[in-house]
């Protein structure tokens, strides 16, 4: 079903969008690929990374979900995991503080001891018609929710990650072909890619391997909280397969990329765009 026009406030709730999206509730049967794995999920309270989120549990994996303050997406996020019969630990809180992202992993550790598998996916997207329209607050906004975490999040989970653990960062169809108008987004998704590849290297001497995946449009709380309506409502209709995608849709990369199965992949980014090249 395509989606209505509708508008939401930043960062926007599950339950009001329509169609509600598919995060693999119904669908996704686990395997035993990420048995006794510790996951940590930015942004794991809805959209991709409920998605991901469901997935790992029911793949074996305890779950700690961050999330900003969507505190009623993140408790469902949570009773799916335990339905699946995996702990799962809720941390709130700003992710664009560095002393935060410490904090995430403090409590992980805290709690399992070590993390297995580090998703950083919290992001932050406006629409802007010119670059007059970025205010400064606005540009370091996008560049500390999307970017700098990511940095301050894997340099203090890597010390507590053993060899065969997997970093994986969220990019975007947008880090090669950015839309103009999401201009301070796609800069930062361009980054996270590169910072992977990057970081990849730096880390194979540990054993630890990182990649990206590079979604297209996918139908999550951010698009109607931070899009126009008549946007929303064509959202994803350009692409070759001409809808947007499910966050269910994409969670099974995230699980390949986690699991073992992947020892040998690292320095890459994965397209889940409906058909549009990621070169």
């Amino acid at each position: 079903m395509a989606p209505k026009a509708q508008q939401q406030d930043v960062p926007g709730t599950t339950a009001a969008m329509d169609p509600v999206p598919d995060h693999g509730e119904k669908s996704y049967r686990g395997s035993g690929r990420l048995e006794g794995k510790i996951a940590v999920i930015t942004g794991g309270d809805s959209g991709i990374g409920r998605a991901v989120a469901i997935a790992y549990a029911r793949e074996g994996a305890d779950v700690v979900v961050s999330y900003l303050n969507e505190h009623e997406d993140a408790e469902d996020t949570a009773k799916w995991v335990r339905e699946a019969g995996r702990k799962v630990v809720l941390i709130p809180g700003d992710v664009s503080e560095p002393a935060h992202c410490r904090s995430i992993v403090e409590k992980t550790v805290a709690e399992f001891g070590r993390i297995d598998v580090l998703v950083s996916n919290a992001a932050y997207q406006a629409v802007y018609d010119t670059i007059e329209d970025v205010s400064d607050e606005e540009w370091d906004r996008t560049i500390a929710t999307n970017l700098s975490a990511y940095f301050h999040l894997a340099k203090a989970a890597v010390p507590h990650m053993p060899a065969g653990g997997s970093i994986i960062g969220s990019s975007s169809v947008n880090s090669d072909t950015p839309n103009p108008g999401l201009m301070p987004y796609a800069a930062t998704k361009g980054a996270i890619a590169n910072m992977s590849a990057g970081l990849a290297g730096l880390l194979a001497e540990k054993g630890i391997r990182v990649n990206s995946v590079a979604p297209g449009p996918i139908w999550t709380p951010l698009i109607p909280a931070t899009m126009p309506p008549e946007k929303v409502e064509s959202f994803g209709k350009d692409t070759p397969l001409g809808r947007p995608g499910q966050p269910a849709e994409v969670a099974p990369v995230y699980v390949m990329l986690a699991s073992d199965e992947s020892s040998y992949v690292s320095a890459a980014r994965i397209a889940v765009t409906g058909g549009k090249p990621v070169l």
